[in-house]
């Protein structure tokens, strides 16, 4: 279940966010660039109008006075050598004023009016000063060398008028740079605080967009999975985690079902095992029943029989005597089959704890208990070296062994009977073999002489009951292995079966 408003996707928020913060960088960089351009107008205006024109026009100040001091010298001494400070002075003045001209100081600016003011003066100046110093002419009165002198001191109030506004100039140049580099360094800090807020906001917007709904989604989950299985799974924020919300409901809403289901298959299964217990009961019983009360009358027909063949032995004919013989096997036969089905039954159920035994000893316990047999047949035994200790009950896997040596010498060939017992490691278990050199089963027989009672000849051909292979399969079962017919090996018969190894030997191969 998950709320029916409309959701946006984590693309959209992510444009919305990338959107404000390329709108935010967007400003703070206009503003950047042009608080950079007035930077750069001021020290250009500095550095490449106002500070040169100021040079020059203190350079066409110095070349004036030149011209001054030569004509002034002139004038006294009427030498020629005075004049070359004048003439030098005139192209000192040609340069200052031509560098001043390229530097902006046109007739429609301020400093190019200054200029052709001075210009103006210095030539007022400049016309009254050769009159009076023409070659030939009479010496300059007093007065003459008075108006020439008030005319270059009137010239050079024009020349510092134009120092003072080139100054006032430069100062106001040197504001405008600081005002600009005041204006940057705040622009450069509003870029970082909106850059700052940039990530904030992003921060935030991931945080309430994305993060706080997954944490929401994550609680419910943990408290549906830890308490209420049965609270619905409500997930919001963008239509990604809605989804995945929606999804988590639809596993809870299917945990349910299959946890409802189990709970049915709970409750038939313990009906079953009540079942099941009384079945074992009831087969406990019927063990007791076979073991006392099926025997008893089993011994006395047996008894009977024979009691009656000694009495009338001399009455009875051939065949009366064969029939009794018939009823005799088969009480015997009957009471060795009733013996098998009940050490079958109790494999496994009234064993005791598993405990590390030494194989090699199963193996000797086992030619032990058939040494008559063996030694009849004229069988070998050959023991590998180094069987293992495994985990299991003695008395049970000493069946297992013995079952397989015998098998080995009852189905034998015309050679003496030859078995071989054998194991190898296969990772915490052993797989342990047992082969020998007899008539050999084929491979379609594999599975039928494990179950019970099948036989694969008849009676008369080999005594038993069929139960010594089921019984095997039962014991290695029992404790974790499992034992099969070696189909590979043509010669002969194998046997393989596993069963787990000590402790020990468990942890190390692990």
């Amino acid at each position: 279940m998950t709320d029916a408003r409309p959701a946006w996707p984590l693309r959209r928020w992510a444009g919305l966010l990338a959107f404000v913060e390329a709108v935010l960088l967007c400003v703070a960089l206009a503003g950047g660039a042009l608080a950079l351009s007035r930077l750069d107008d001021a020290r250009s205006r500095l550095l490449d109008e106002v500070g040169p024109q100021l040079l020059q026009a203190k350079a066409l100040s110095s070349a004036l006075v030149d011209q001054e001091t030569g004509i002034r010298g002139y004038l006294l001494t009427r030498q020629q050598e005075f004049l070359e400070p004048y003439r030098a002075g005139l192209a000192d003045q040609d340069r200052a004023v031509a560098e001043l001209r390229r530097l902006g100081a046109t007739p429609d600016t301020a400093e190019g009016r200054d200029l052709d003011a001075v210009l103006a003066g210095a030539g007022t100046w400049r016309g009254a000063a050769l009159a009076q110093s023409a070659p030939g002419g009479p010496a300059p009165t007093a007065a003459q060398v008075e108006q020439v002198k008030k005319l270059f001191d009137a010239l050079r109030v024009r020349l510092t008028g134009q120092d003072a506004h080139l100054e006032a100039a430069r100062v106001a140049a040197r504001t405008d740079l600081a005002a600009a580099t005041k204006l940057l360094t705040w622009i450069l800090v509003a870029i970082a605080v909106v850059i700052a807020a940039a990530f904030v906001l992003l921060f935030a917007g991931l945080r309430r967009a994305v993060v706080g709904p997954i944490r929401e989604l994550a609680a419910a989950v943990r408290d549906v999975a830890a308490r209420d299985l049965h609270r619905p799974v409500v997930a919001t924020g963008p239509r990604e985690v809605r989804q995945l919300g929606a999804d988590v409901d639809t596993m809870r809403r299917r945990i349910l079902a299959e946890v409802a289901g189990l709970e049915v298959a709970h409750a038939q299964l313990e009906t079953r095992t009540h079942a099941l217990e009384r079945s074992n009961s009831d087969l406990e019983q019927f063990a007791y029943v076979a073991s006392h009360d099926l025997q008893e009358p089993l011994r006395k027909v047996t008894s009977f029989c024979q009691l009656l063949e000694k009495r009338y032995q001399d009455k009875l004919d051939e065949r009366g005597e064969q029939y009794i013989g018939f009823a005799v096997d088969g009480a015997k036969r009957m009471q060795v089959l009733i013996n098998d089905l009940l050490a079958f039954s109790r494999v496994g159920r009234r064993g005791g704890e598993p405990a590390e035994v030494e194989t090699a000893a199963l193996v000797a316990a086992a030619t032990a208990n058939l040494e008559s047999v063996l030694d009849g047949a004229g069988a070998r035994v050959i023991v590998a070296d180094g069987l293992p200790p495994v985990l299991g009950e003695r008395s049970l896997l000493t069946a297992v062994f013995q079952n397989l040596i015998g098998n080995a010498v009852k189905f034998r060939g015309e050679r003496a009977p030859e078995i071989t017992v054998g194991a190898e490691r296969d990772g915490a278990d052993w797989v342990f073999s047992v082969t020998d050199n007899g008539i050999g089963i084929e491979a379609q027989y594999a599975e039928r002489i494990f179950v019970i009672f099948q036989r694969l000849h008849g009676r008369g051909d080999y005594p038993g009951t069929g139960i010594g292979l089921a019984m095997c399969r039962k014991i290695v079962e029992h404790h974790g292995g499992r034992v099969w017919l070696d189909t590979e090996v043509t010669e002969g018969t194998c046997f393989r079966f596993t069963l787990p190894g000590a402790a020990e030997e468990a942890q190390a191969a692990a």
